[in-house]
């Protein structure tokens, strides 16, 4: 892993515009009730009752949003890392804009970036697997 440290500057880039996404979606979490929309849910787990991979998400984002950290992580555990990553983000994102404060550059090894795409699939196969056991299976959690 190489890491360079660019000088202090307010250039707007692809993790300040990942920042400020992240922010926009954790506000309107926080101040739109967008689960109780009437035709906001899972198609998957309304016809079938089985939970799709990303079911909960919504969830996740209004409990982070709220604070609601041990709720966030019942709904979907991986979801909740991604929200609080996303939260984490817009933080330094906002430092760096609004403080100067420098962002650096992170380059990884072929064989970080393969370790760390290869760590991400089993991560996701358990993340469902709870999603499942949880929905079909509630008795086991």
């Amino acid at each position: 892993m190489k890491l360079d440290w660019p000088k202090p500057n307010r250039t707007l880039g692809f993790f300040d515009v990942l920042g400020l996404l992240g922010l926009l979606g954790l506000l309107v979490a926080r101040f739109v009730p967008v689960a109780r929309l009437p035709f906001w849910g899972c198609a998957l787990r309304q016809t079938t009752g089985w939970p799709c991979p990303s079911c909960g998400l919504t969830r996740v984002a209004e409990r982070v949003a709220h604070g609601n950290l041990a709720g966030a992580w019942e709904a979907n555990p991986l979801g909740t890392v991604g929200a609080v990553l996303f939260a984490l983000i817009a933080l330094v994102s906002l430092l760096h804009l609004l403080f100067k404060l420098p962002i650096p550059d992170v380059r990884l090894t072929r064989r970080e970036a393969f370790l760390s795409r290869a760590t991400i699939v089993p991560l996701v196969v358990f993340n469902y697997a709870y999603l499942i056991v949880k929905a079909k299976f509630p008795g086991l959690l």
